[in-house]
Formats: structure tokens, sequence, C-alpha cells
């Protein structure tokens, strides 16, 4: 049993290893795309404008102001991180942080030079935010779309994550909504609300990147008239259903689960359908991002 699980190990950790150098170009480019976008959002909307709003760029937002410039600060910060990730995380977690971690700094410098031909100055913070944390969303989302990340408060969630165990997503939401409140230092209420108005559009952003926007719903249907669901559903337009053998949790009775998968511009009706057809039917329904039938696939 032990030899089985070791060899399976092996086996899983042969499969990432592949997986790690599938496409490196295709990924590094992206990769630079997406440092080059969030460092142009970083000076153009953020940093121009005081947002505090995100990671080590944000935090250097705040040392600015007491003489510390932003870009051997965001470096010197990343470098740090990375030692303390490869001594806590190990170098598999660190290693696809090095090269985000590194170039970031670097497009931002770089990009601070458009700062002087692109001001908003008649334009209300509220569309600079929306503007700035959808564009940093974007470049996130490749970022994070090739498996690299920029290092930064990337790192420290990874560590809270490992040594509490609480989730990714709530470490991320505690560090870099403990950045923005920073911004309090060098700024007003309003504007680190702005701020936290840009955290989530980062967030919601970068979804919708990395996962695409879902082009079908998948409905887990238990009914007691699966002859008609089945139907039913077999006759919207290209949609698909399979029938699987279930075992109800509560009652542990043998049951049919129903798994339908339609597009999303039918949803309502199909929905509006399964009622009808039955007023005690119990379904589940949830975006569908990636389908995948006998080898072809559809996002």
């Amino acid at each position: 049993m032990l030899l089985f699980r070791k060899s399976r190990q092996r086996h899983i950790e042969k499969l990432i290893e592949r997986l790690d150098n599938k496409d490196l170009v295709k990924r590094y480019f992206f990769l630079l795309m997406g440092c080059f976008i969030v460092a142009f959002a970083f000076n153009v909307f953020f940093k121009q404008y005081n947002i505090v709003c995100f990671g080590i760029s944000g935090v250097s937002i705040v040392v600015s102001h007491f003489g510390i410039p932003n870009v051997p600060f965001i470096l010197v910060s990343n470098i740090i991180l990375l030692i303390v990730s490869y001594y806590t995380l190990g170098w598999k977690k660190t290693k696809n942080a090095i090269v985000g971690s590194l170039i970031f700094p670097i497009f931002v410098w770089m990009t601070s030079y458009f700062v002087p031909y692109l001001h908003f100055d008649d334009v209300e913070m509220l569309v600079i935010a929306i503007f700035g944390g959808v564009l940093s969303g974007i470049g996130y989302g490749l970022i994070y779309k090739t498996n690299f990340n920029t290092g930064g408060t990337d790192i420290i969630c990874e560590i809270i994550a490992k040594y509490t165990k609480i989730s990714m997503g709530k470490a991320m939401w505690f560090s870099d909504g403990l950045v923005v409140l920073s911004g309090l230092v060098v700024s007003t209420w309003e504007v680190v609300l702005y701020g936290y108005l840009v955290l989530y559009l980062i967030s919601f952003m970068t979804d919708k990147v990395v996962l695409g926007i879902s082009q079908s719903k998948a409905f887990y249907i238990v009914t007691d008239k699966q002859e008609e669901v089945r139907d039913f559903l077999l006759g919207v337009n290209d949609a698909g259903v399979t029938l699987i053998n279930a075992r109800g949790g509560y009652s542990n009775n043998k049951e049919t689960l129903l798994l339908g998968v339609v597009p999303t511009r039918q949803y309502f009706i199909v929905k509006e359908g399964l009622r009808e057809i039955d007023n005690n039917i119990f379904f589940l329904a949830c975006d569908a991002y990636e389908v995948s039938s006998r080898g072809k696939i559809r996002s």
C-alpha cells in the first residue's frame, strides 16, 4: 500500500513537472504582458492619485511620501520575500515567483515615463479607480493564467495560509485589506474606500480572465420525472444530459442524478421549464466555464 502511494505521488510530481514546462514561451509572453499592464495601471491610475490599492506596490505609495522611491522599495522587498519564500515554502513554490518579482519593478520604472503625458485631473476619482482596477485585474489575470505570480504579498499570503490553515482567498483579503487601510497615512477615508473598490475589481476581473466568461450552465437535477426532464433537456438547442447513479446523503436511497449542460442564453427557459415539469424538483445551477466532450472543448 505504501509503495503504491509513493508510486502515485511520483507520477503526480512528474505530471506537474510536465505541466510546468508546457508552452513556456507563450506563458512567459503573457507573464510579461500582464506585468506591463499592472505596472502601467499602477503608475497612471494609482500612484499618480495616491490610491493605495494592493500588494508591495501599494505599500510603496505610502513609503514614497517619506522619501523612499517606489522602484527600489518594490525590488528590494520582492527579493527579501523570495528568500523568505525559499526557506518557508520551498523551491517549488518559489520558482514561479522569481521572474515576476524581478521584472515587475523594471516595468514600474519603464511605465513611469508615461505619467507626464497622461493626466486625468478633470476625471472623477471613481472613474479613475474603476479603470485602474479593471486594467490591473486583466493584467493579474494574464499573470495567474500562466501559473506564475509577481511575488510580494502573494508570498505573504501563501505563508499565512500555510501556518494558519486559513484559505488563500481569506489570506489575500487580510493582507491586501491591511495594505489598503495603510493608505490612511497619506490620504483620506474617501481615497481608502476607492482602494477597496479597486481591490474588488481586481479580484473580479482576475477571475474573469483566468476562468473566462461562462458560455454554459450546468444543472444538477434530482426529480421523480426523470424521463420528462431528460427529454426536455435534449430538446434544448446545443444542450446535453447525462444520467448518473447517486445515493441520497440523508435517506441513503438510490437515486438518479441528471447532469445537464445548456448554453447560458437558454438558462432562463431551462430553469422555468424544469419547475413546470416538476414542482418538487431539486436542482443546482452553476457556471460551466469549460465543457469538453470527446476531445472538443467549448468554453
